[in-house]
């Protein structure tokens, strides 16, 4: 969790006291057990193991001196309604910002999209941070694919693992440049629909 973390920072995924990485303890496929989160306000590039807070699916602290991630909602909706995942990673990455600002989903451009993000990667209705409106927002827009965006707020990617949420986010930050830069010189075309059919089908059989 605090190297995954430290790594997106490396990354330029978030800076500062920005964004959050959760990890789904215990069975993936049970709604018991605890999360994984990072702390409230602290600098992802600086978290250390001790610094990870536990939470339960409610959200509650396993000890009470620790404080949460503010988006801990937003990790707990996607759990609830993602059995197969296991790691939750927010960001506020330039080029996703950018198109979660102008409103823009992404369409699949690129093949390895299709195959690792689940195709058009959505954005979702604007809420106000930290609310359960948001969750329920991004969660829906999320859907059964790896990624979303969220209105002019940032981004979210999810994974089996934290490290798959990471190679999650980092594609998508690099789709979203090659989105922005192509729709500047021209037009984004998308793949063709039988491309994009035959990889949605490696994406579903990959995540079962």
């Amino acid at each position: 969790m605090a190297s995954t973390a430290r790594e997106m920072a490396a990354l330029g995924l978030v800076s500062g006291s920005s964004g959050n990485v959760s990890l789904k303890l215990g069975d993936r496929d049970s709604s018991d057990g605890f999360i994984a989160v990072t702390p409230f306000g602290a600098r992802c590039a600086d978290l250390e193991e001790d610094d990870i807070v536990v939470v339960n699916h409610d959200g509650e602290p396993v000890e009470d001196d620790q404080i949460p991630s503010s988006e801990t909602l937003l990790h707990i909706a996607v759990y609830r309604a993602r059995p197969d995942v296991g790691a939750v990673m927010h960001t506020h990455s330039v080029f996703a910002t950018v198109a979660a600002v102008a409103g823009l989903e992404i369409p699949p451009i690129v093949d390895e999209m299709t195959i690792a993000l689940g195709g058009t990667v959505g954005v979702s209705e604007y809420a106000f941070p930290s609310t359960q409106e948001l969750a329920d927002s991004v969660t829906a827009a999320l859907g059964d694919r790896a990624a979303a965006l969220i209105r002019n707020h940032g981004a979210v990617g999810v994974g089996r693992t934290a490290p798959e949420a990471l190679d999650v986010c980092t594609l998508l930050e690099r789709a979203a440049q090659i989105f922005v830069h192509a729709s500047l010189v021209g037009r984004a075309s998308p793949l063709p629909p039988e491309a994009i059919e035959a990889e949605l089908a490696i994406y579903r059989m990959r995540r079962q």
